[in-house]
Order: structure tokens, then sequence, then C-alpha cells
């Protein structure tokens, strides 16, 4: 039985950064650990070998960055056509929180993308998913961990 594959929304920026990381560990970490591999190798005996054991458990890792970075492309829906109206996947919005008045301005962007410390969120965070859908103006209420709370959509562009 076939896992259903959740669909990965990408900005144009995250598909770029996302093929940038693929060439870096194609072109250049791929052929690293394959000299790493044919120096350890021709050290002699592979069994006590830690420098073999190490570039084979990176080869892994690599491998298995390649393999996920690959099914990300493969699966990407690029986000564009984005409708300013509402506060949606690939908006920038500036929200107030009604507590303390404080304003923050986050980028919706998909899960794969998203940077915290950027000020990009997922549109599957808790705050995302409450204000996604609302125009400028709307007060919402948000879910969170740490209780709920309310925020009031002062700009979408």
């Amino acid at each position: 039985m076939m896992k259903s594959e959740k669909t990965i929304y990408l900005t144009e920026e995250g598909l770029e950064e996302i093929k940038k990381e693929l060439d870096v560990l194609k072109l250049e970490k791929r052929p690293e650990i394959i000299t790493a591999l044919k120096e350890a190798r021709a050290q002699g005996d592979l069994s006590e070998n830690a420098e073999y054991d190490a570039a084979r458990n990176e080869q892994a890792i690599v491998e298995a960055r390649i393999q996920e970075l690959e099914a990300m492309i493969e699966k990407a829906t690029i986000i564009k056509d984005i409708n300013t109206d509402v506060v949606s996947l690939g908006t920038k919005v500036t929200i107030e929180y009604i507590e303390d008045h404080e304003q923050e301005q986050y980028s919706i962007v998909g899960s794969k993308e998203a940077d915290p410390f950027a000020n990009k969120i997922s549109n599957e965070s808790p705050i995302a998913k409450a204000i996604l859908g609302s125009k400028v103006g709307s007060i919402v209420s948000v879910d969170s961990p740490n209780g709920r709370y309310e925020v009031k959509i002062v700009a979408i562009a």
C-alpha cells in the first residue's frame, strides 16, 4: 500500500535553494566522499579503519539527503499568483498581538521552507492555520500550545 504523499509547497526562492543544495551534494560532496573512500581503502584492512567507517556513514547521510531533495523537487508545488486580499500561502502578513499591541511580519510558506528565525512560518503552524483566509482588519483567535490568544491582521502583501 502506497503511503499518501503530502504536497510540498515552495516559493520560487525555496525551490532554487533546494536545487543549489542538491547540486552541492551531487557535484562536490559525493565526489569528496568517493575520494575519501578510495583513500581509506588504500590503507588496507577495512575492519578497523575509522576513516573508512566515517566516509561510509557520511556517504549514507549524503545519499539519503540527495533522495530527499530529489523527492521534494518532484512533489513541489510552486506558490504563485498570490492573492493579497486574504492571508494565503506566499503572502507576507503583518499582525498585531491584541494583548500587548506588538506587531510582527511573517511570510507564510510551506513547511519545508519554514524558518522562524527569518519570520518564515509554515502554513501548518498554529498561527498560520488560524489566519489563513483572513482579511485586513480581521481579529482571529489562535490556539497554540501555550494557550489561546488573539491577533489582528494589519496588512497583507
